[in-house]
């Protein structure tokens, strides 16, 4: 008996059945409530800045870390650190993180990671719940559970194109995926400095 021609596998095959369309994904803009655009996040002066403030006048990429002492964290802002400021420039989109540290932490936490893009803080966690970042069973000095992170693409003015909330430590948004909905080109993060043979 012959065997039949299979042909070639061109999509991902799972046991799951398809999604449906994330409704918060880019082509659906959601408004973002105008209580949760008033509350404030402070920089590295400890000075308040209304959150809404950071992407009102363009796009804004926004990423919220579990907490400045998260190893995993720590590396992903390392790889937002690579990302060209040129890049982000010509697509008329800024990088914030923003964690739930004291804003005295801001400065080293940037020395250490080499991350120089803005960053702000907030530390009583209003906007992480109020975007629906759930607390993780981590505990944090003060006692209290920390906050999962996530990414989120907002802006021009009050309006989410994307959202993605961390269901643990290691479910960071890939990097790329997201510059790719901004509309920035590609990033290599495995670039390593070159190696002089003797």
């Amino acid at each position: 008996m012959a065997a039949l021609a299979l042909a070639p596998v061109t999509r991902q095959v799972s046991g799951r059945t398809a999604a449906a369309r994330d409704p918060s994904g880019p082509e659906y803009p959601q408004p973002l409530a105008a209580a949760v655009a008033e509350l404030p996040v402070l920089d590295a002066f400890g000075r308040r800045v209304p959150f809404g403030e950071l992407f009102r006048e363009r796009r804004a990429i926004v990423v919220f870390v579990r907490h400045f002492l998260c190893y995993t964290c720590k590396e992903y802002v390392e790889d937002l650190a690579k990302i060209p400021k040129s890049l982000l420039q010509e697509a008329n989109v800024t990088l914030t993180v923003i964690g739930q540290s004291s804003y005295h932490h801001i400065e080293p936490f940037c020395k250490l990671t080499g991350y120089c893009h803005e960053i702000y803080v907030d530390p009583e966690r209003k906007i992480y719940e109020r975007l629906g970042m759930k607390r993780g069973e981590e505990i944090i000095s003060s006692g209290d559970p920390v906050q999962q992170g996530g990414t989120l693409i907002l802006g021009p003015g009050h309006y989410i194109h994307f959202i993605h909330r961390d269901r643990n430590r290691l479910d960071h948004k890939p990097i790329n995926s997201v510059l790719q909905l901004v509309g920035v080109q590609h990033v290599d993060f495995t670039s390593r400095p070159p190696v002089i043979h003797v």
